[in-house]
């Protein structure tokens, strides 16, 4: 498991989500496959930006827990959706 954040804001970090192929956007973890999150969008939506930021989300973090697909295919993707956000 992992979190990063982008540069940019709030829609760049929905863009990268929606623009990734091989990882799929779910809550779960711990499954054999890459999954990706946006905790801001997600999990912590029903709270407001202060209290996001008060428990550690911002509104460019990216949650990965990334599964058992070959290294050169999850690279592949996310480089994919890197380029749709400039």
């Amino acid at each position: 498991m992992l979190n990063f954040e982008l540069k940019g804001g709030y829609d760049d970090a929905v863009t990268f989500i929606d623009s990734l192929k091989l990882a799929s956007h779910l809550a779960n973890v711990g499954d054999a496959k890459t999954l990706v999150i946006h905790p801001s969008s997600t999990t912590h939506q029903q709270l407001g930006e202060e209290d996001q930021l008060a428990s550690g989300v911002t509104p460019t973090m990216v949650r990965v827990s990334v599964g058992l697909e070959h290294i050169e295919d999850i690279k592949e993707d996310f480089q994919s959706a890197f380029g749709a956000i400039g």
